[in-house]
C-alpha cells in the first residue's frame, strides 16, 4: 500500500492559521479533490473537526486520543497513525492518503511513499507548520504551475515527489 501525503504549504512551510487555512485557492480545492476522491483518507482530529463533516466520497480515518470520540457511520477511530495505516494494509488498499495536521504528517513522514505538494509562492501568515522534510531523500516526478489569477491570490505548483530508493 502506497502513503501518500497531500498537503499545500507556503514557502515558509505555513499550512493552516486558525485551524483553517491561509490562503484560498480554489484550483488547489480542485486538485485535492481530484486526488483523493475514492480513497480512504487519514487526519487529526483538528483537521477533520475543521472540515465540518466529511469529505464526499472518501473513507476518514481520524487520529485522536479521544477514546469516546465518535464520527459518522463508514468512518474510522483510531488512537495511533498506525492503526489507520493497518486498516487501510487489512483493507488491501492501493494507496492511503494522509490530510495532516502538522503532527499527524511529522509522524506519517517515515512512512510515506510519495508527497503530493501544492506549493504556494508565498509566506502567508499561519500558526501551523508543516515539519521539516529531507529534500534529499525525495525525487521529483511532475510539476504542474499554476499562475495566480482573479480567484487564486497566490501562484502556485502541483508537485509530486516520490522517496527514494536507498
Amino acid at each position: 500500500m502506497k502513503v501518500s501525503i497531500v498537503v499545500a504549504r507556503g514557502e515558509n512551510n505555513v499550512i493552516g492559521k486558525e485551524n483553517g487555512l491561509p490562503w484560498h485557492l480554489p484550483s488547489d480545492l480542485r486538485h485535492f479533490k481530484k486526488t483523493t476522491s475514492g480513497h480512504h483518507v487519514v487526519m487529526g482530529r483538528k483537521t477533520f473537526e475543521s472540515l465540518g463533516k466529511p469529505l464526499p466520497g472518501r473513507t476518514h480515518i481520524v487520529v485522536t486520543r479521544d477514546e469516546a470520540y465518535q464520527v459518522p457511520e463508514g468512518h474510522y477511530v483510531v488512537n495511533e497513525l498506525k492503526e489507520g495505516l493497518n486498516i487501510g494494509k487489512s483493507k488491501g488498499l492501493d494507496k492511503l492518503f494522509i490530510l495532516g495536521g502538522a503532527e499527524i504528517y511529522k509522524l506519517s513522514l517515515p512512512f510515506a511513499d510519495e508527497m503530493v505538494i501544492t506549493e504556494v509562492k508565498g509566506s502567508p501568515e499561519g500558526d501551523t507548520y508543516f515539519p521539516e522534510v529531507d529534500m534529499e531523500k525525495w525525487e521529483e516526478i511532475s510539476r504542474e504551475p499554476v499562475p495566480k489569477d482573479d480567484a487564486n491570490k497566490y501562484a502556485h505548483d502541483f508537485v509530486v515527489y516520490i522517496r527514494k530508493k536507498l
